[in-house]
């Protein structure tokens, strides 16, 4: 037997380790899966090729969120400028601001792994395929298990144009050490627009790219009028119906070019940013050897997050094609309701009534339930309340100018069908509208609450 059959025939025979449940990555919608399963007595393992932790921890949520701590600072102090703070010399260390950021998601990876273990939980690291419909292999391991959990988040989507691979995305932005003059953001979606808030506010030229009339098209029009408003006093020049044809690496930088209107467009930088949305990570799963059906928004799977065309697997997160937007609390509570189902046998369903979203520009722009639009095409009677905000005591306190909310109400029921907010604050006052619509609070409720004050919160009675 030469060395290649001895290899082959070592590989077949080993007998595969088994588990009732290996859940393939090690994103918050595995981790909250893992841990209930295992709790209830399950062998349980996990199984990432990245440091443990997924996009929130380590990529995206929590890390963006500490970096754009160092604009909100810049932001607020020049909002002030003549009303009795002098802001000059006062400016970002992105070095600093960064080493900060790794303070904390530096941590996470052996905190996670610590945790699982401690829950009993195996711990694999490596690429793991399917190679039956319950089997997967993990370099030349293979491991049998009762149950598969996908759970493997999602990835840059693919811009098939020539110089497309100098494009860099949102994970590698935050690990730079320093941060370039010039910086052009390619889509309108969550990631231009928060770290181009960002970047402007440490002294970059930024400049977005949108093939679309609207960005960021989830979000209210009249609402997202004030947020490009507002971008452009931060000096963000954003282009719309513009598409991108190539990039070109320069002795100085990148040649961008694109088209816009029928006419050739360019542009020059010194870093082109991936932000034209995001792709399920499930390509290199091997999919077909499980017999797994798939779309582009992720493992087709039915309302118990069931794959449709093979039982022992389930799907959570960004890797399942869900009703549910790409949000990480979405993705945890995923996680748990496919645990419960695979514990259980399938009894639940995922509720996404009341999930708010904010893109977290400075300041933020937020929805929960129903746009305006949406809420007349399903049939409802509807009262639309928009207000300028901009003058109200709590934003007039921090010197704010952009500032506006819209609240779609329901004539018959009196129940809040949407609400959407621009401006200071209004990322943590969104919550209050979520829990109203998801438990079928009506506006005469939500007005007999006496708040704190003066403080945001109680802005929400008029905002009624």
């Amino acid at each position: 037997m030469n060395t290649l059959d001895l290899a082959h025939f070592k590989k077949t025979t080993i007998m595969a380790q088994s588990f009732d449940l290996i859940v393939i990555g090690v994103g918050m919608a595995a981790v909250s899966a893992a841990h209930k399963c295992a709790a209830a007595g399950w062998s349980v393992a996990v199984v990432d090729e990245l440091p443990y932790g997924g996009a929130c921890a380590l990529r995206g949520c929590d890390p963006k969120k500490i970096l754009r701590r160092g604009a909100e600072i810049i932001d607020a102090a020049q909002l002030m400028r003549g009303k009795g703070i002098e802001e000059d010399g006062l400016q970002i260390n992105w070095p600093d601001l960064v080493a900060h950021k790794r303070s904390f998601t530096e941590k996470m990876p052996d905190t996670i792994e610590g945790g699982l273990k401690e829950n009993g939980i195996t711990t694999l690291h490596g690429t793991a395929r399917f190679v039956a419909s319950h089997t997967i292999e993990v370099g030349e391991e293979r491991f049998d298990s009762r149950y598969v959990l996908v759970a493997t988040g999602a990835m840059p989507r693919p811009i098939d144009v020539p110089g497309g691979e100098y494009l860099i995305d949102n994970a590698r932005f935050m690990e730079l050490e320093n941060l370039p003059k010039r910086i052009l953001f390619v889509g309108g979606g969550y990631i231009s627009f928060e770290f181009a808030h960002m970047a402007a506010r440490a002294g970059s030229r930024v400049t977005i790219i949108d093939r679309g009339t609207q960005p960021l098209k989830a979000f209210d029009p009249e609402l997202m009028d004030k947020l490009m408003e507002r971008s452009a006093t931060a000096g963000i020049d954003i282009r719309l119906g513009a598409t991108l044809q190539s990039i070109e690496k320069t002795s100085d930088g990148f040649a961008i070019v694109g088209e816009r209107d029928g006419t050739e467009q360019q542009w020059a930088a010194d870093l082109v940013v991936h932000g034209a949305g995001r792709a399920p990570a499930i390509d290199g799963l091997e999919l077909q050897a499980a017999s797994l059906k798939a779309s582009p928004k992720g493992i087709a799977v039915n309302e118990y997050l069931q794959s449709v065309s093979n039982p022992a697997v389930y799907a959570a997160g960004d890797a399942a094609d869900t009703i549910g937007p790409p949000l990480t609390p979405v993705a945890v509570f995923e996680g748990k309701v496919a645990a419960s189902n695979m514990l259980k046998g399938n009894h639940k369903t995922p509720d996404y009534r009341g999930v708010p979203s904010v893109v977290f520009t400075v300041p933020a722009l937020g929805r929960v339930g129903m746009l305006e639009s949406e809420g007349r095409d399903a049939g409802h009677d509807i009262s639309v309340k928009f207000t300028d905000t901009s003058g109200w005591f709590s934003n007039r306190r921090i010197g704010e100018a952009y500032a506006a909310v819209k609240i779609i109400v329901d004539n018959a029921s009196d129940e809040i069908l949407g609400a959407h907010l621009f401006g200071p604050g209004y990322a943590e006052l969104i919550n209050m509208f979520a829990l109203a619509i998801k438990l079928g609070l009506k506006v005469s409720d939500l007005r007999t609450m006496v708040p704190a004050y003066p403080t945001v919160g109680s802005d929400l009675g008029a905002m009624l």
